[in-house]
């Protein structure tokens, strides 16, 4: 492995903020930067993707059976009242 040195530009308190931080993690800023990159990868290599069309079906299936049991009001319903707000420049609520 090679290092190579970054240079990082951030505010004077963000640095102030981030030593605080490293030493009372008992870590250099430098190993404490990297570790926090290093977590944000894996987080966002952790995070679900759709793998197929299936999957993202199965995704809004499990959205449905979260959600409220209520229906929604007809659309024709949704057009006429927002018609109606319209003509009147109000709104109903």
């Amino acid at each position: 492995m090679v290092a190579v040195r970054i240079q990082v530009v951030v505010e004077e308190t963000e640095r102030a903020e981030f030593r605080r931080q490293a030493r009372l993690e008992g870590q250099s800023l430098s190993a404490w930067l990297r570790q926090a990159g290093r977590a944000r990868i894996a987080e966002q290599a952790s995070t679900a993707r759709f793998s197929s069309p299936e999957s993202l079906a199965a995704f809004f299936q499990r959205c449905d059976r979260r959600a409220d049991s209520g229906t929604e009001p007809d659309w024709a319903e949704h057009r006429r009242v927002a018609e109606d707000s319209r003509r009147r420049g109000l709104t109903e609520t």
